[in-house]
């Protein structure tokens, strides 16, 4: 016999489960499959726990630089014991959250490996679910009128580099470290090679970064990634852009990673304790029964519609699986949207534009909206306006007024196209932009905001009063 649903959610992370959650809120009789732990990768070995040690990096900092706010410590020692300690609870008592809401919403969750099943005895469409479950026992198989994948993404390697956990990792490998290393060489300057650099930095590592393509952060506006850039050097990070690595000379020997960097003017050898590979994820759409129905998918991702349909309408696909910004707010408003058009309540697409991403490294980075080079290539004639932290008060109080932000808007209508900011709490700050853009706001309504004093948000106020040239503090 089948068990009949609404909704079977294939995964547990946090586009799948508030993908369940928001259908039962709507109604729908609701089943969520997972292999793991609910939760996913972003609570359990991606955005919560390295978020937590980026916290214990930047009071590691901060700590180290007490004299200048009059404090006298006399030294600062990382206790790696505790800090993990604290990660694993934070990490508990929000999965504990999770699993707390589901049963909240009468969400029956099923531990075990979802796959797909064809056209059968239980459905005349593909969709039927089989849960191969890990205990042995017999599958359970589940009828649902609507299907939502959302297996997510796992960490890309490199063709002949042996990933054995111990010397050569990837990121949740390193989330384990019971003690850090001296040195470590981080392939791939993307955002989370940089937050990894600059917490192992912070914690006294020495890091080098090796990016293939000609420069850090290669999404983000110019002048945020070289300004990141050049605080990380400031703080010890070694970059070889334009450079990769070649994977036959990598050798572990000695507890020691060596390998050949080559780049377009030489090629070196380089040696450290660790090597840490961050240079994307795939999609997890293999073994989950595709084969089954007539989903298409593109460069190793699932294609579906802005309401995130697959070519068989009943199945939807949100989050990491799909490809595209793959971050969690956007797994968890994909997933929003999907089941708010299953059950007929004609939701908004998402425009990529109004979706906020973050980096939590020394210094954070906000952005929202579209670069410089980005506004300039679709053909737009801007205006931009920006404005250090170095003239914000609140930010020498906080002895940390490195950065600026940078507003960017249409000449001819003046609306914002983009806002970017790279210092303090830059992470917390751009939803105050996020919101602009959403309400279609100009630079001229921003600075008709009244931002409170002294605060980090006036950067914001500012740099929109400089797309005028009226800045006040500089």
């Amino acid at each position: 016999m089948s068990k009949e649903y609404d909704l079977v959610v294939l995964g547990g992370g946090t586009g799948g489960y508030v993908a369940a959650i928001r259908a039962s809120q709507l109604g729908m009789n609701v089943a969520l499959v997972e292999k793991d732990k609910v939760g996913g990768t972003c609570l359990h070995d991606g955005c919560i726990p390295s978020k937590t040690l980026l916290k214990t990096a930047e009071l590691h900092r901060e700590f180290a630089n007490a004299d200048e706010f009059g404090l006298d410590i006399s030294s600062v020692r990382l206790n790696l014991e505790k800090t993990q300690k604290r990660k694993n609870n934070i990490i508990a008592n929000l999965y504990n959250g999770v699993d707390a809401l589901l049963q909240k919403g009468q969400i029956d969750v099923y531990k075990g490996t979802g796959r797909i099943l064809g056209p059968s005895i239980f459905s005349p469409m593909p969709g039927t679910i089989s849960i191969e479950h890990h205990d042995g026992e017999e599958n359970t198989m589940l009828s649902p009128k609507f299907v939502l994948i959302a297996t997510g993404a796992s960490p890309r390697g490199i063709e002949d580099v042996p990933v054995d956990g111990t010397h050569i990792l990837y990121s949740y490998h390193a989330l384990q470290l019971n003690t850090l290393p001296s040195s470590m060489i981080i392939v791939g300057g993307g955002v989370v090679g940089i937050e990894w650099a600059s917490m192992l930095q912070d914690l006294g590592v020495n890091v080098t970064v090796v990016e293939g393509s000609k420069t850090i952060l290669a999404n983000e506006d110019k002048e945020v990634r070289q300004e990141v850039q050049q605080q990380l050097e400031k703080r010890g990070v070694t970059f070889f852009v334009n450079t990769t690595i070649d994977p036959s000379t990598v050798v572990v020997e000695n507890n020691q990673v060596s390998v050949e960097l080559v780049s377009e003017d030489e090629s070196r050898m380089l040696q450290a304790d660790k090597m840490l590979l961050s240079i994307g994820r795939n999609p997890n759409i293999d073994n989950i029964g595709l084969s089954n129905t007539n989903i298409i998918e593109k460069d190793g991702a699932i294609v579906t519609n802005d309401m995130y349909q697959t070519k068989d309408t009943h199945i939807y696909a949100i989050g990491d699986c799909i490809g595209g910004k793959q971050l969690a707010h956007v797994a968890s408003a994909e997933g929003i949207v999907a089941v708010e058009h299953m059950t007929g309540n004609n939701p908004t697409a998402l425009n990529t534009l109004h979706i906020p991403s973050c980096i939590y490294s020394y210094p954070e980075v906000g952005r929202v909206g579209m670069t410089e080079e980005e506004a300039l290539k679709e053909g737009y004639q801007i205006q931009v306006g920006k404005f250090p932290f170095q003239g914000i008060g609140k930010a020498h109080i906080e002895g940390d007024p490195i950065g600026f932000s940078k507003v960017i808007t249409d000449e001819q209508t003046k609306d914002i196209l983009g806002v970017h900011i790279v210092g303090k709490n830059a992470t917390d700050l751009i939803s105050e932009a996020g919101l602009a853009k959403v309400l279609d706001a100009t630079a001229w309504e921003i600075s008709k905001t009244i931002h409170p004093h002294p605060s980090l948000s006036e950067v914001i106020y500012e740099s929109a009063l400089a797309v005028d040239d009226l800045q006040i503090h500089g």
